[in-house]
């Protein structure tokens, strides 16, 4: 909010309430003409978590906060690259997971291939713990890890600390069922 709040100061217009337009603006005030220098140097001044991908005419970009809050994942299908935020969407598709998108990183994707840019040190890793509770898809794998293997230990810890007695366990939300 802050950051739209100066541009709006200034006399920016914006023409949504997504933060990713805060980012075009970012860019568009940047000191490079090189699109990938001017896409970290607006990253860098992003807090909170972020997951973008940005098309342009020549390559695909792909940007994950530096300490990872938002998942974002590289995945191979034939001889092109494709990104998603569960690795579940691979599957789906016939693509193969390559790996995470490290936090801090800027991901470069062109004909020529893949180049990454560090565009924030990567801070101390911090997965939104909804990924693994609520969001994701039990398929998925984050931090190396099964969504549905990490829910059965999580609800393994609950019933060891909190035990109760019950008849009948629901799972709430739907994602709570595997």
């Amino acid at each position: 909010p802050q950051l739209r709040r100066s541009f709006e100061e200034k006399g920016a217009i914006f023409q949504t309430t997504s933060d990713t337009e805060v980012i075009a603006h970012l860019m568009a005030h940047c000191r490079s003409d090189d699109v990938v220098r001017a896409a970290a140097e607006a990253l860098a001044q992003v807090h909170g978590g972020v997951a973008v991908l940005m098309l342009t005419p020549e390559m695909l970009l792909a940007a994950r906060d530096p300490n990872g809050i938002r998942p974002l994942c590289l995945g191979r299908l034939g001889d092109g690259w494709v990104l998603a935020s569960e690795t579940c969407a691979f599957d789906t598709i016939g693509a193969e997971f390559i790996r995470e998108i490290a936090p801090g990183e800027l991901l470069e994707i062109t004909d020529r291939g893949l180049t990454s840019h560090a565009f924030h040190p990567a801070g101390r890793e911090a997965l939104c713990i909804f990924e693994f509770i609520y969001f994701a898809r039990p398929d998925s794998h984050f931090l190396g890890m099964n969504v549905h293997s990490v829910r059965k230990r999580l609800g393994r810890f609950l019933a060891e600390d909190y035990p109760a007695e019950a008849d009948i366990v629901v799972g709430v939300p739907d994602s709570s069922i595997s």
